[in-house]
């Protein structure tokens, strides 16, 4: 009888140190701050002040200046990101091309860099100064150097930029393992019916990727809307708040303002959001196959 209970406790035994982390740092933390979203944090103190600080978020210009900023880098950052990791996946899954595995790895080598790093390095390119590697060759060319920070639309074009940059050749590993699953004996068969590459794409490739292709929309889009480090670090949420995120708002409401209610209102508002945005794109996803 002992025995055949510690048989059947040990598995639960094994999974005991995970469940008390995954506990402490994941379950307590998420109730906890669902409960200050309620409160307003005052010399030390919480007290309860009801659904003053939803109300206060959504009635605030500059959390709805981010939120626009946040959409408008998303619809800009997605799709370009998306379709180049499509375009690059179907290159480098072609049968003539030699050298494939060096060439996807050198795509996919930006995601092995920390953010942080790669953040300051895009400051430095994008600098306005004409010492600034981008206005450099800008000046040579004959265009001139660009206020990249001291524009809105500019700054905002740096991040897609550099997001882009940075995520692309991880988009485009999950889109090739999808065009590998694609039957090469359905290209045979359109080449016979004499179709085209076009074709082949629209009617064989996008249809048969189209789940990973899904898939890899809701991780930009989430990922994008979770934006913080690159406009943190590369414009600061400048110029005049034009590229300040969400995230960057609800960091700068909790950490340097300490008004850690409306910052965690801010954080349960944005997971709605995302919880939302993928359960329609998981029904476009479920409808279209």
């Amino acid at each position: 009888m002992k025995k055949s209970f510690w048989k059947k406790a040990t598995p639960y035994l094994f999974l005991l140190p995970f469940l008390l982390l995954f506990f402490v740092f994941m379950i307590y933390p998420m109730f906890y701050s669902f409960a200050i979203s309620f409160m307003k944090y005052k010399a030390g103190n919480f007290s309860a002040v009801g659904l003053s600080n939803y109300r206060y978020l959504l009635g605030d210009p500059l959390f709805k200046q981010c939120i626009f900023n946040t959409v408008v880098i998303l619809v800009f950052q997605v799709p370009v990101m998306i379709g180049l990791a499509l375009i690059l996946a179907c290159i480098l899954n072609g049968k003539e091309l030699r050298g494939k595995a060096f060439f996807r790895l050198c795509i996919f080598l930006p995601i092995l860099i920390d953010t942080v790093s790669y953040s300051i390095e895009f400051s430095l390119l994008f600098n306005n100064k004409e010492t600034g590697l981008v206005n450099t060759f800008l000046s040579m060319i004959g265009i001139g150097a660009l206020p990249w920070m001291n524009d809105g639309t500019l700054a905002k074009a740096i991040i897609v930029i550099a997001v882009t940059w940075r995520w692309v050749g991880y988009n485009m590993i999950i889109l090739l393992s999808g065009l590998q699953a694609i039957p090469k004996e359905l290209y045979e068969a359109a080449s016979i019916d004499g179709a085209g590459r076009i074709k082949k794409f629209f009617y064989i490739t996008i249809p048969g990727v189209w789940p990973v292709l899904i898939f890899a929309v809701i991780l930009a889009v989430n990922g994008t809307l979770q934006l913080f480090t690159e406009p943190y670090l590369i414009t600061n949420g400048g110029p005049l708040n034009k590229t300040m995120t969400i995230v960057q708002y609800l960091y700068n409401m909790g950490f340097k303002k300490f008004n850690y209610g409306v910052a965690s209102a801010g954080a349960y508002l944005l997971a709605v959001a995302i919880g939302m945005l993928t359960w329609m794109q998981l029904r476009v996803s479920r409808r279209d196959t």
